[in-house]
């Protein structure tokens, strides 16, 4: 079995109302189902791996095929207010494919967004025809946003080959690691 696509990307949030505000109606992700009442239980406490979770959420639809699933416990420990810096481990970012990174930055630039930097132009290396900027929600959790200019497919999975058949050994990869 393959794995398909991916359905949904979830993230935690702090304030479920106020990030709706943010991917709702300034990203403009549409509702692929209404925010839930609070809910909890022992199914929910072993299905998420927390226990006494108890947690609200909404999935927005970001294509056809994809949500962003953002969700509040009610339970989060008190130190759990910033989220984890973009170099730590288990650190993740959700990345928004548009057609013109350019337009799409000015236009929530003028919501009042605030992008890390410009765009930045990659026209060699593995990331060639990526043009990307990265920006925050309002918790602080990183979105990037990416147009793909073009794509060298022939030269992405010949140097991908060229990785499989010259790498570590898992073994080698494990005893790096310790």
């Amino acid at each position: 079995m393959t794995l398909r696509s991916i359905h949904h990307v979830g993230l935690v949030v702090r304030d479920l109302d106020r990030s709706i505000y943010f991917y709702h109606d300034l990203l403009g992700l549409p509702f692929a189902n209404e925010p839930t009442e609070w809910f909890e239980g022992p199914e929910l406490e072993r299905g998420v791996g927390v226990p006494g979770a108890v947690l609200r959420q909404v999935s927005l639809w970001v294509d056809e095929v994809s949500t962003l699933e953002l969700i509040e416990y009610r339970n989060r420990p008190p130190e759990s207010v910033r989220p984890v810096p973009n170099n730590h481990m288990g650190a993740a970012h959700v990345c928004f494919r548009v057609d013109d990174v350019f337009a799409k930055k000015a236009e929530l630039e003028a919501k009042g967004v605030e992008f890390y930097s410009d765009v930045n132009v990659v026209d060699e290396g593995p990331l060639e025809g990526w043009r990307w900027v990265y920006f925050s929600d309002p918790d602080g959790l990183a979105l990037e946003l990416v147009e793909i200019a073009y794509y060298m497919r022939e030269r992405r999975n010949q140097a991908a080959a060229e990785y499989l058949t010259s790498r570590p050994s898992l073994s080698e990869v494990e005893a790096r690691l310790g």
